[in-house]
């Protein structure tokens, strides 16, 4: 995994930057409800997408949090006095804190993803939200030369796979409530890139420094191909009979 204490000064510029955070806060409000008056942005590094997630939506405020010191010290730039610094699998909050909570691109860095969404669930509101991306990996399966190189040496499990979160996310009293999508934006993946990532042990479980090879070797090595299209879901706690302000968005 990075290390994201130092990577956190280049790693919007190296992420899509302003149009990828507009793309994914507009797709998260999509899903968070009308209703919502708090929303917390877990793993919110730079706050890049946390701070248009509260300039989106009026009346909706919104916390981030991160366990970097990096990434919220960035983040509390952008969102001064509403940044904490903690662990997503255990947060300084009560329970039934939060009108919604927001995870965007966490749970696929994970070895396993049910403690957060244990978390997330127990600081939902009747009637909030869990708005999370699933499926990451997949996402950035394109149908380029690259990924149908690798194939073969993909992972057979995935932390934020759609159907294991869903069935967390259910096994802790939360039922599903929609999906969104959104495109990247500076992020289709160019064989040299990819390359240096399997080297590094952060992409594919086999093949290693050959595959590496063999991916550089593809034609136009420094050329991104088809950008990805990332996976939201949603998941309520349910309302009960005492309360029911909170709605689904409108379709305006």
């Amino acid at each position: 995994m990075l290390d994201y204490d130092r990577e956190a000064d280049r790693y919007d510029a190296t992420r899509g930057g302003e149009p990828r955070a507009a793309a994914a806060a507009d797709a998260v409000l999509t899903l968070v409800p009308d209703g919502a008056r708090t929303l917390l942005d877990l793993a919110c590094g730079t706050g890049i997408v946390t701070r248009r997630l509260a300039t989106g939506r009026p009346g909706l405020r919104v916390l981030g949090a991160d366990a970097a010191h990096g990434m919220a010290r960035l983040a509390a730039t952008r969102l001064p006095g509403a940044v904490v610094r903690a662990d997503s699998r255990r947060l300084p909050f009560q329970d039934a804190s939060f009108d919604a909570v927001s995870v965007v691109w966490l749970l696929h860095l994970l070895d396993d993803a049910r403690p957060v969404v244990a978390e997330a669930a127990r600081l939902l509101r009747p009637g909030g939200v869990l708005v999370t991306t699933v499926d990451k990996a997949a996402a950035h399966d394109v149908g380029s030369d690259i990924d149908a190189l690798c194939a073969p040496h993909r992972a057979g499990h995935a932390a934020d796979g759609s159907a294991r979160v869903a069935a967390y996310a259910v096994e802790h009293g939360l039922t599903p409530d929609g999906t969104a999508l959104f495109r990247g934006h500076g992020q289709g993946r160019t064989p040299r890139r990819v390359a240096e990532q399997i080297r590094a042990g952060r992409l594919y479980v086999t093949g290693g420094h050959r595959l590496a090879g063999r991916v550089e070797a593809l034609p136009a090595p420094d050329s991104p191909r088809p950008e990805p299209e990332f996976t939201l879901r949603a998941f309520r706690r349910p309302l009960n009979s005492a309360d029911r302000r909170l709605s689904r968005p409108s379709a305006e």
